[in-house]
């Protein structure tokens, strides 16, 4: 029998007494009662009150199918009649093996090894391990002595998770300098923000320029460099920053020409999030390394992936005395439940043609936003797939943000809620990334609730300037 759940008020208080929430200023945190969602059903989540909101952020953008989705469910259900897990070390499980064998069927061409472990940090942190060790590996060049590549390069403003090796090639302070005595060393270039661009210039005439920095620190320091990490086609939680159509290819020539390895974070962008499987596919590039985790599973548990090409495999290859072996590994590596659930919602992709409505969506998305590109505080609305920011600023004219102090992304993500959408900001940037179940009605609703969020915080009164948040 289901025990009886304890009152709204109660869980609140117990919020309170004992959580300790991720990304959360908890002095703010207890002032308020805490919205605490206890189920779902497609794209709709429902609070203890049984209110129902719209999921605009996709659970932490990792919903696809939406919740409750029935294949899912019994995909589990069937998996736990037989086992809810089994080590990977030393022994092996069918789900993993039959998801490790799909993703290399669906996963950019020449990638065609699978690595698991729990979440998108540790996918991060395998790749970049695996880049060194192959690196030191490799068969020994003539004259050259052992390999000193174990350096990465990454975008400004990167996001690639909070274990320390994922920080270390993370580029947004807010989350990263505290911790920036534990963290190894990485070599930065200044991201495709065409918005703001740091080099003053406008694309198209740019002709991409921000790429010219990225090849002269290839070219002067490639024989230390591992390997490049990057989001292709947008910085997620940068604030949803797209990259112009062909820097993600041109990269790719890049770290051929300089032989140094492409690391593909598909963590955020993965499983049709951009419209397509995987970002990478948009401009045909393979990279070496691919992480992937959050929509893998379709939502459901956590499960990370780390695709390595077979010639990165095989330089790890060897007899037992040389100690060729990776030597990394998680307690629910391969998790049986996980690798059930992912094969099943690898399997809704196939029957519901998700990536055909998808790409529906995506038009009917780019229609519904045209008229927030148009309101007077919106500076840009950046939109890839189904993944969506839109960037409020003080001044559309000069591009003058917000202060921080003021919160507007916060605030219009309240105001949101009210009107019952969830969706969370980064800063000034109000994000927005249905699951890909979302009607093409439940679309232009969501959109219309930011609409009208929007108009509601910045013009009320103080506008543009704006109070400091908590004086209102």
């Amino acid at each position: 029998m289901r025990r009886n759940l304890p009152s709204s008020r109660r869980l609140a208080e117990w919020d309170h007494t004992y959580l300790w929430h991720p990304f959360t200023q908890m002095q703010e945190w207890v002032t308020e009662p805490p919205l605490i969602i206890q189920r779902g059903r497609g794209p709709y989540v429902v609070d203890t009150e049984g209110r129902r909101y719209l999921d605009g952020v996709s659970s932490l953008w990792v919903n696809v199918h939406g919740h409750r989705h029935p294949a899912l469910d019994r995909a589990l259900r069937e998996q736990l009649r037989q086992i809810a897990h089994s080590t990977l070390l030393g022994l092996s499980n069918p789900p993993a093996i039959c998801l490790a064998r799909e993703l290399v069927r669906i996963a950019p061409k020449g990638l065609t090894r699978v690595f698991f472990s729990d979440d998108g940090s540790t996918a991060v942190e395998v790749a970049l391990k695996m880049a060194v060790q192959y690196w030191q590996q490799r068969a020994p060049q003539p004259r050259r002595g052992p390999s000193r590549k174990r350096a990465f390069v990454h975008l400004q403003l990167s996001y690639h998770g909070d274990t320390v090796g994922a920080m270390s090639v993370g580029g947004i302070d807010l989350f990263h300098k505290r911790f920036r005595p534990l963290l190894f060393p990485s070599l930065a270039v200044e991201p495709p923000y065409c918005y703001r661009c740091p080099l003053g210039l406008s694309y198209p005439a740019c002709a991409m320029a921000c790429l010219d920095p990225v090849e002269d620190l290839l070219k002067r320091r490639h024989r230390e460099i591992a390997g490049l990490v990057i989001e292709p086609l947008m910085q997620a939680a940068a604030g949803m920053i797209t990259a112009p159509p062909g820097y993600l290819s041109r990269i790719r020539e890049l770290c051929t020409k300089y032989e140094v390895l492409l690391i593909a974070d598909e963590v955020a962008t993965g499983f049709g999030r951009t419209g397509r499987m995987f970002a990478c596919d948009h401009e045909q590039v393979t990279p070496d390394l691919m992480a992937l985790s959050k929509g893998l599973t379709g939502g459901y548990l956590p499960l990370g992936a780390t695709l390595a090409t077979e010639e990165m495999y095989r330089a790890f290859l060897g007899r037992y005395e040389d100690w060729k072996t990776f030597f990394h590994g998680h307690s629910y590596t391969g998790n049986p439940l996980g690798c059930a659930v992912a094969l099943a919602s690898l399997e809704v992709f196939r029957r519901e043609r998700t990536l055909g409505r998808v790409r529906r969506g995506v038009a009917a998305l780019r229609r519904f936003l045209r008229p927030v590109a148009r309101l007077p505080h919106v500076g840009q609305v950046r939109q890839c797939g189904y993944m969506i920011g839109i960037e409020l600023v003080e001044d559309r004219k000069t591009r003058k943000p917000y202060a921080p102090s003021a919160r507007v992304g916060h605030r219009v993500s309240l105001e949101a809620r009210r009107r019952r959408l969830l969706t969370r900001p980064l800063g000034n940037v109000v994000v927005l990334m249905p699951p890909l179940i979302t009607s093409v009605a439940e679309l232009k609703r969501m959109v219309q609730i930011l609409r009208e969020a929007i108009q509601t915080v910045t013009e009320a009164e103080g506008a543009p300037g704006l109070a400091p948040f908590g004086s209102v």
